[in-house]
């Protein structure tokens, strides 16, 4: 399963990496892909969405599902 979530903050590669790392320490995530210029992640796996979002905010961002 995709789950997509919105992400406000990212303003360079390194930014999404981070982003990338912390949904990807989340239990059930398999991978995530965070994109700067659409403002969006897009997780694979079966992960709670709203651990997803925590992480994020975790990692200095806001998030939203």
């Amino acid at each position: 399963m995709t789950t997509t979530i919105t992400v406000e903050g990212m303003s360079c590669g390194h930014c999404e990496q981070t982003v990338e790392e912390a949904l990807r320490g989340v239990s059930g995530v398999t991978d995530a892909t965070a994109d700067r210029e659409a403002e969006q992640a897009s997780i694979d796996g079966d992960a709670d969405v709203t651990a997803l979002v925590q992480a994020v905010e975790d990692a200095g961002y806001t998030a939203h599902a």
